[in-house]
């Protein structure tokens, strides 16, 4: 129930942040959710023995987040240096190198994500909606069915609890969620695309979802965070969206470039 109750009160609130917004809103919101995010992914870090970076891989995130495309590049090698150059502080060197590499990743890997989110929001922001729907549905279909009818493990040693069957149901969860809301919000887009890009971005959440668990198991920790009541920290919450966003904003972008 308290699962039920967190989702209830977030999706409502995202989808007016999507939707309904200022870009300043939005750019906040996502810069805000994105740091939390990023301080849990810096204690996973932790629990893997490397140095945290601290509120310097947040702050080059944000600012990397809000900066427009001509200054893109160069913020996120500024802050890439900058980390590496962090690094040399580590009492332990041989810790360095991973510990800086680390750093980098984990801005790329969600403040990266919410870039692609910010893109595709520009472009239409419904089709961001799907990329965020997609995985809601799929992992909502996922937890139940599993639950209910899973036998077949998927990935048993990153993530025991997840089966086959509920692998399937989030997909075709997914796909649904994605052809009932363009029915209503995106009519003229063509069906077989929009199931198309629902199977594409439901595909990539679930291997978003694998992967931030297997940063977990690695680290011996079951949550990212306490911060969201039944669903565990940001960082698990929105494990799905990093994967699910970059891959409908590359078909977008793949798209445009060809026409």
């Amino acid at each position: 129930m308290t699962r039920i109750l967190t989702s209830v009160i977030l999706i409502p609130l995202a989808i007016w942040i999507v939707l309904s917004a200022p870009l300043w809103a939005f750019l906040l919101a996502a810069a805000l959710v994105g740091v939390v995010a990023y301080y849990e992914f810096d204690g996973i870090a932790k629990a893997h023995g490397l140095a945290r970076t601290g509120w310097p891989g947040m702050a080059f995130g944000a600012v990397w987040l809000a900066a427009p495309d001509r200054m893109s590049l160069a913020i996120l090698l500024l802050g890439s240096s900058t980390l590496m150059l962090l690094a040399l502080r580590a009492k332990d060197l041989s810790r360095a190198l991973t510990s800086s590499a680390c750093g980098v990743l984990g801005i790329v890997y969600i403040f990266g994500a919410w870039r692609c989110a910010v893109g595709l929001r520009e472009i239409n922001p419904h089709w961001l909606v799907i990329a965020l729907l997609v995985s809601w549905a799929g992992d909502t279909a996922a937890y139940y069915v599993g639950r209910q009818w899973g036998r077949e493990k998927l990935a048993p040693r990153i993530s025991p609890g997840k089966t086959r069957e509920g692998a399937i149901a989030s997909l075709v969860a997914g796909m649904l969620g994605a052809a009932v809301y363009a029915w209503f919000l995106i009519p003229e887009a063509p069906v077989w695309a929009v199931l198309a890009t629902g199977a594409l971005a439901n595909a990539a959440g679930q291997l978003g979802d694998l992967a931030e668990s297997a940063f977990k198991r690695g680290a011996g920790l079951k949550d990212s965070g306490t911060l969201l009541p039944g669903h565990g920290g940001w960082l698990d919450r929105i494990d799905s969206c990093l994967f699910s966003i970059p891959a409908v904003y590359a078909v977008f972008r793949i798209v445009l470039e060809v026409i």
